[in-house]
């Protein structure tokens, strides 16, 4: 491979599973995906970092056979960020330009976006994300992109995204743990909301619902701007567990039992259909009802879906979501969820495909709604290069490392120096 070649990796740190997925861009601008390793999250609970050992050893596995598969070295990787503890909020912001001649450059967006992460937040939070929503330029409102225009007093609209210091600590610890550094920490549901929707959809208005094991991440989408986004801590794992205790099965068992038999609609089952569980240790098999398993799946969706239309009523936007629900992530793949989602909500509903903006791809199962963050988080990777490219000087990396692949030799011999400069980082946000 090319050494001129960019390429991104990125870590889906989630509650079921860790994947890490390595992408190149390749000649018509759609992105490659190169390889993926993914392992089992024993660390992780609820989109939060509960063991860091065992998160650190769950992240190595997965990039060692995400390199393996690509054949590349990964240094660098994009990380996602969920959680309860996230929260939104809407912001304005206000700077004053010293003359009327110059034109609004990207570097006066850059400044009033850097002043915005300074806002002063609750004990405990920090701020994930500014995303700017419109622009006010001399009391000129609803501008998209005033770069070009004149003006003295520029204002804009964000959409903030905040979360608990220890819990991006937390992730960055594991990272770095695990000999890697992180280029930049993404809401997942931003990441996942690249990967599946189209421009028409942002346009139109909708909302991508990613159902992950311990999380459902929620974004809206108008007007091609961000206008809400939430985290419910419940996904499949509750379902999963619902069905261990309702049956009185193994956990694996009853995890099996969802993904091969389970439906979302008790009524779309006939009544004798029965599935055979094997005994433990010689007692008897247990015999299951399908339409039984239906109905507890069907009560536990009911619950998480109901929560869903609560965020969406709750954005003020119900009305004007054209392009509707668009469902990700592997919760989405249970039977009958589209139809019990538009009986629940009355919008109309579509199960997102990570294939919006890949390439054909020889890892066929990139291409799952299981892997929406994964895939996101290296276009996120992209364009964080893109916009970096024009300027080449890092601001608000907080010391960062742009995306770059190392020899694995090096990785080794990384590893003290990056837990080094890691406790420096931390040790410097502190002062701030």
């Amino acid at each position: 491979m090319e050494n001129n070649q960019e390429i991104v990796a990125g870590l889906d740190i989630g509650t079921t599973k860790i994947a890490c997925i390595v992408g190149r861009k390749n000649e018509q601008g759609k992105i490659e995906i190169l390889g993926m390793g993914k392992s089992r999250s024993d660390g992780v609970s609820r989109g939060v970092v509960a063991n860091i050992q065992k998160t650190v050893e769950s992240i190595m596995a997965a990039v060692r056979e995400a390199e393996n598969s690509a054949g590349v070295d990964i240094g660098t990787v994009n990380v996602g960020i969920a959680g309860q503890h996230i929260r939104s909020m809407q912001h304005r912001g206000m700077k004053m330009r010293e003359s009327l001649e110059e034109e609004i450059t990207q570097v006066d967006i850059d400044q009033l976006i850097d002043e915005t992460y300074r806002l002063v937040m609750p004990p405990g939070e920090e701020i994930i994300h500014v995303l700017p929503q419109e622009y006010i330029v001399d009391n000129e409102q609803g501008i998209r992109d005033p770069i070009g225009m004149s003006g003295i007093r520029m204002e804009a609209n964000f959409h903030i995204i905040s979360g608990q210091v220890t819990a991006a600590r937390n992730i960055n610890k594991c990272v770095h743990r695990a000999g890697l550094n992180v280029t930049e920490l993404i809401l997942e549901p931003l990441a996942s909301a690249d990967a599946v929707l189209s421009a028409e959809e942002k346009e139109a208005g909708v909302v991508l619902v990613d159902i992950g094991g311990g999380t459902t991440d929620i974004a809206i989408f108008f007007d091609n701007i961000i206008r809400h986004t939430a985290v419910i801590p419940f996904g499949g794992n509750v379902v999963t567990e619902d069905i261990r205790q309702g049956c009185g099965i193994m956990r694996d068992q009853a995890e099996l039992l969802k993904t091969k038999f389970g439906s979302a609609l008790a009524a779309e089952n006939k009544d004798n259909e029965v599935v055979c569980i094997p005994g433990l240790r010689g007692r008897e098999p247990k015999e299951i009802s399908l339409k039984t398993l239906a109905e507890i799946i069907q009560s536990r969706m009911e619950e998480i879906l109901e929560h869903v239309h609560f965020e969406i009523k709750n954005s003020g936007m119900e009305k004007q979501l054209i392009a509707g629900i668009v469902l990700t992530g592997g919760g989405s793949q249970l039977k009958h969820l589209k139809q019990l989602v538009e009986y629940m909500t009355g919008m109309s509903t579509r199960i997102g495909y990570p294939n919006e903006h890949i390439a054909k791809s020889a890892v066929e199962d990139v291409t799952s709604p299981l892997h929406a963050t994964g895939v996101g988080l290296v276009m996120k990777g992209f364009d964080y290069l893109d916009r970096r490219r024009p300027k080449q000087v890092e601001t608000r990396t907080n010391g960062k490392v742009p995306v770059k692949t190392h020899s694995k030799g090096n990785i080794l011999g990384n590893f003290f120096g990056t837990v080094l400069s890691g406790a420096s980082d931390l040790l410097k946000e502190d002062e701030n």
